[in-house]
Formats: C-alpha cells, sequence, structure tokens
C-alpha cells in the first residue's frame, strides 16, 4: 500500500459517531457555534499516536490549533459560597481538533466549521455535601421559575397557558396534601412537560419540626410523587424557605437537594403586575431561581416577567437545566 493510500485508510479509520449535544460559549464566538457542532461531555481528549499521524502539521491545522486556543473555555468547578451557599460547576469548552479537521478536509470549500466539546469540571455539585442552594453558576445565562403549589388553583390553568404560548418549560413545586386532594391539576402540569418536585406535605415549618415528623414531611409527598405521577423528583424546597441543617440532610437522606431561591416574586402580596416585572427586571441575573405561586399577580405578570428576562439574554429552563453544568448559549438580547 502507497503512503498516500495509507493515510487516505488511517483518516477513513479514525471515523466517528459524533454526538451533538447541548452547548454555549460566550458572545464573541458565538456565531462560530451556531456553525459548529458540540461533542459530548468529558475530560479534554487525549490524541493517540495513530490520530497524530493522520493530523499532519500543516498551515490548516496550525490554523484550527491557533483558534482552538482561542476559543478555549476552562471548566467552573461547583463551590459553597458564603453567601449563596451551595454553587454548582459550569461545563467548559473545547475545539475538537480531530473532528473540525476532518470536517474542513472533507468541505474545502466551505468556511470551517467547528465542532466541540464540553469539559467537566473537576468538582461537582453532589461532592459538596448537604448544603442548601440558592442559585445557579453565574456564568451560565439561564434562570428559572420555581413554582411553589399548595393552593391558588384558579391561576395555575393561565399560568400553564402562558408558559405554552412562550415555549418555557419551569419547576413546580407540589405540597402533598394539595397533589393527593388535586391529581387531575397536577397531571395536568405534568402533561404540558413541566418538572415537578417536593414542597412538603402539610406547608410545615420545617425547622420546628422533630426529626420523626419532618421525615414524615418530605418522604410522604415524595411516595405520592411516585406513586400518582410515576416519577422520582430531585428537589426539595422548605415550604415558606423555613429549614435547618436538620432539614438538608433529611432531604439528602432521600435523594434530595435542598433548593431556595434567588429573587422573591412576594406575590402571596398581591402586588401589582408592574411592579413583580419591574423588580424582575431590575434584578435579574445569569442563574437566578425566581420564586413564584399560583396568585392573580404572577399570572398577569408572568408574560411580563419572560419578556424581561429574555431582553436580558438569558434562557428560561427548569431548576434541574438551571443548576445542572451543562453549558447554554446566551441567545441575542431582543
Amino acid at each position: 500500500m502507497s503512503r498516500t493510500k495509507r493515510a487516505v485508510w488511517v483518516v477513513a479509520s479514525l471515523a466517528i459517531t459524533l454526538v451533538i449535544g447541548q452547548f454555549s460559549g460566550v458572545r464573541d464566538f458565538a456565531d462560530q457555534l451556531r456553525n459548529g457542532d458540540v461533542t459530548g461531555v468529558g475530560e479534554p481528549k487525549v490524541e493517540t499516536t495513530m490520530a497524530m499521524a493522520a493530523l499532519p502539521d500543516n498551515a490548516l491545522m496550525q490554523r484550527l490549533r491557533t483558534e482552538a486556543a482561542r476559543q478555549r473555555r476552562e471548566p467552573v468547578d461547583a463551590k459553597i459560597d458564603r453567601v449563596w451557599k451551595a454553587i454548582p460547576g459550569y461545563n467548559g469548552l473545547e475545539v475538537d481538533l480531530d473532528a473540525t479537521y476532518r470536517k474542513a478536509i472533507a468541505s474545502p470549500d466551505r468556511p470551517i466549521q467547528y465542532v466541540y466539546r464540553q469539559l467537566a469540571p473537576k468538582i461537582h455539585l453532589n461532592q459538596l455535601g448537604n448544603v442548601p442552594i440558592y442559585r445557579g453558576n453565574p456564568e451560565k445565562p439561564m434562570v428559572s421559575f420555581m413554582i411553589n403549589v399548595a393552593w391558588g388553583n384558579e391561576f395555575i390553568l393561565p399560568i400553564l397557558n402562558t408558559l405554552d404560548q412562550e415555549k418555557i418549560k419551569a419547576t413546580f413545586f407540589l405540597d402533598g396534601s394539595w397533589l393527593k386532594k388535586n391529581p387531575d391539576l397536577a397531571k395536568e402540569i405534568q402533561k404540558r412537560g413541566h418538572e415537578l418536585s417536593n414542597h412538603a406535605y402539610s406547608h410545615p415549618n420545617m425547622s420546628r419540626l422533630s426529626r420523626a415528623r419532618a421525615t414524615q414531611e418530605i418522604e410522604k409527598t415524595q411516595v405520592l410523587l411516585q406513586e400518582t405521577l410515576g416519577i422520582k423528583n430531585y428537589w426539595f424546597a422548605p415550604p415558606s424557605g423555613d429549614f435547618n441543617q436538620q432539614t438538608v440532610d433529611i432531604a439528602a437522606e432521600s435523594g434530595l437537594k435542598t433548593v431556595l431561591w434567588t429573587l422573591d416574586t412576594v406575590d402571596w402580596k398581591h402586588p401589582s403586575p408592574e411592579s413583580v416585572i419591574n423588580k424582575i427586571s431590575s434584578k435579574i441575573e445569569s442563574g437566578s431561581l425566581i420564586l413564584m405561586h399560583p396568585t392573580d399577580s404572577s399570572a398577569a405578570a408572568l408574560k411580563g416577567m419572560i419578556h424581561a428576562i429574555r431582553s436580558k439574554g438569558l434562557v428560561l429552563g427548569t431548576v434541574s437545566q438551571t443548576l445542572s453544568p451543562d453549558r447554554q448559549l446566551p441567545v441575542p438580547v431582543e
């Protein structure tokens, strides 16, 4: 076999199926990301001897290496903050030189289509111990509505309809006694594609309960979520934001992370929709978790809050999405 044919065979043998994943960058190279691909999360890829032989040190590869160095973003480790407590990590990003090079030589007349790979941080949220969470990573341009439901049935469908119209998924934290009385309404929330999680059973002040009673409050709702809706939940939102370390520990024993909020609409006081929108617009930032309830104020303000959040270039997702380390591409400001 000639040297040329051998080289061609080596390149062909390196072909892989690329897994296109969720990706993000920052604004200075967002356009390039939109025209490229992103592969799965992992540690930086170690090029094998065969791969190195297949990627000659030519002008194209030098160009790609230079651009890859410019675009690389290091992962951010999860950490415990003095104020915000547990803050999740955020994946880094690098150019997959192997895949990008093969794409470039396969389509020499087209602009280079970069392929990206997310890089996992060394420290993850689960490694921080039993610590409450109040926000996502400040480098991730995503925020969430966390909607606590123990009453307010008349406003749930209008809220769901607005979320549908805006193509947004939220996280609803269900009080167990409410869920037991309103299984059909809970199933409607689930049918609309929203995340459902645990808000204790009888809306108590968790810090005032015995260990046995606190455990019962969490586990009873967890069982109901499984039996009524067939779901396994991962988050516990203490009613009224009242908790102590025992609460966090008990939730962890049930496989739940305790999550609170970054911004509070205080909608239970029935403020004007305009004041709710103004508050969110002026204080929203990357990683914010926004507390709501099914009230007249939040139902009327919801569309305005969504538009205000999007005007900041932020994406709305579930609590699980916001607290995950997955990169999120910034959206253009409207």
